[in-house]
This record gives structure tokens, C-alpha cells and sequence, in this order.
């Protein structure tokens, strides 16, 4: 009798029986991962508020961050293969860039100036770059002397002289085929004018020779300064030359005008004098070219 008391008081208290308290008595299943804690868990409407798009983008963010660092612990050499790509693409576009920028063209010398305007005395002369001579007189501005020389009878500066070794030199000697100009700063020198009308005389011999229907020579007495020099002039064109005479080396005549400040002396082969009326254009021409413009 007790027993079955016993047997319907334990029913009554535990509804459903066997089952009940099997199920009851039965360990709790434990989540497996965080995705099951996750999904697991409830809120209610009340509990959180909307996610801004800066949650979500940190959220989108840290699960990208989580799934590389479980595909790189999967497989090791994965972040090595990323490494590779991003160093090979920055490569590339390092190239590039360098290419895009790198200068196409080709470095040349600066040219000179086809003219140079210089001041030789305080008188303004505008010369041809290529007929100067010295190296060092090719720049513009003041200076004391400028040697130039031109081609007869084009009157164009000459061609840039050509190196000449022992195996290249000619042992014959090679005609002259320019004139030669010198200006210099005459300070108050004695103008080549007033030397050929009262110096020059002292020194020549009475007799005159005429050359030409107009070219005058007379000589210079020996002893004198002049010795082995002889005088020529004519008026039409105007023309004064003292010329050396011939001997080892072919004679060279030397003709002086003053332009303002400055006088030009011309050089010239004393067998041009064949042509002197040539000669003498050519010089008036230079003259009038390397003058600078007057106000």
C-alpha cells in the first residue's frame, strides 16, 4: 500500500513522466563555435539599436580579416603568394611610371650666336661668332682687342680648322685665301690718317711707281723702319696698304682705319694687289657690316 502511494505521488509531481525527467537529468549540449554561440543568442527588439554603415563596414571588415587568417593558417604559404603578387605589381608600376617620365630628347651643346656684339674702345661692332679666331675673345661685351678673319672673296667666316697630326700634315704650303681683321682699342694713338701723311713720308724714297692706272707704290729708303717694306695707295677706291715684300715667306700687307674709338687693321696677301680695287671693296664691306647701328 505504501509502495503504490509512493509510486502515484511521484507521478504527480513529475509531469510527463519518464521522459520529463530524462530529459531533464540529461547534460546541457554545449555550442560546437562562435557561429553557433552566435546564432544561438536572442535579442529582443528593444535590445540594440540599427547598425550605422561604419559598424558594418568594420563588421564586413573584421569577418574578411578572420576568414585570411583562417585560409593562411589552413595553408602556410598563402600570405607568401600575396606577398609576391603585391611586390610584382608595385614593380610594374614603378616601371611604368619611370617610363612614362624618362626624357626623350637628346642632349645637345648650346649653339653660339651667328653675331656677338662687342665694344672694342667704347665703339659698338657686330661680329660673326665664327670668324673669331681666339677661343677666348667669343663672348659679347667690352673688350680690348677681337682677331677675326673672313674667306676672299665670299667675305664668309671660314670653316672650323681641321686637327692636323704629323701623318696628316702637307709639306706644301697652302695659299692664302682669307684677309685678316684686327680691332683694337686705339687710346688716342696716332690715327692711321695723320701716320700715313707725316710719318711715313720721312722715311720714302723720292721715286714713285705706278702699278696700275690708279695704284701708286713707292718704297721705304733702306735703314729706315720700313726697310724691305714698300708703300701702295690709291684714291679710287680709296686704298692705303704697307706691304712687306717677298722672300721665304709670301709678303703680307697691313691696311689701318679708325672708327670712332677703335682701329681695324686688315691682313691680306701682298699678291692680292693684282685685284687691289676688290680688295679694297672688301674691306669698305666689312667695315660697314661690323659696325654697330648709330643713333
Amino acid at each position: 500500500m505504501r509502495g503504490g502511494r509512493h509510486s502515484i505521488l511521484k507521478e504527480g509531481l513529475t509531469p510527463g513522466g519518464p521522459a520529463f525527467v530524462g530529459a531533464w537529468l540529461a547534460a546541457p549540449e554545449l555550442p560546437l563555435n562562435h557561429e553557433e554561440i552566435t546564432l544561438s543568442m536572442a535579442y529582443s527588439p528593444d535590445d540594440s539599436s540599427p547598425a550605422s554603415p561604419t559598424d558594418a563596414s568594420f563588421m564586413t571588415l573584421l569577418s574578411t580579416a578572420q576568414h585570411l587568417a583562417r585560409d593562411t593558417r589552413r595553408n602556410p604559404r598563402s600570405h607568401m603568394m600575396l606577398i609576391m603578387v603585391a611586390a610584382t605589381v608595385t614593380a610594374f608600376a614603378a616601371a611604368l611610371v619611370a617610363y612614362l617620365l624618362w626624357p626623350t630628347w637628346v642632349a645637345r651643346p648650346a649653339s653660339a650666336p651667328d653675331r656677338l656684339p662687342v665694344s672694342v674702345g667704347g665703339t659698338l661692332f657686330n661680329v660673326p661668332t665664327a670668324a673669331i679666331r681666339r677661343k677666348i675673345q667669343r663672348h659679347s661685351g667690352p673688350q680690348e682687342r677681337v682677331d677675326l678673319n673672313f674667306l676672299f672673296p665670299s667675305l664668309q667666316p671660314p670653316d672650323a680648322p681641321k686637327h692636323v697630326s704629323a701623318d696628316t700634315v702637307e709639306e706644301k704650303v697652302q695659299p692664302i685665301d682669307r684677309i685678316f681683321v684686327s680691332i683694337s682699342a686705339h687710346h688716342d694713338a696716332l690715327a692711321p690718317d695723320l701716320r700715313f701723311g707725316t710719318i711715313y713720308p720721312r722715311y720714302l724714297a723720292p721715286a714713285s711707281t705706278p702699278v696700275d692706272d690708279a695704284l701708286t707704290m713707292r718704297s721705304f729708303r733702306e735703314g729706315s723702319p720700313y726697310a724691305n717694306e714698300d708703300l701702295f695707295f690709291a684714291t679710287t677706291p680709296g686704298l692705303n696698304a704697307r706691304c712687306s715684300r717677298d722672300g721665304l715667306t709670301p709678303g703680307m700687307c697691313l691696311s689701318e682705319r679708325r672708327v670712332d674709338g677703335a682701329d681695324l687693321t686688315f691682313r691680306f696677301p701682298r699678291s692680292w694687289l693684282s685685284q687691289w680695287r676688290d680688295v679694297a671693296n672688301a674691306m669698305d664691306r666689312l667695315t660697314a657690316q661690323m659696325q654697330g647701328p648709330r643713333g
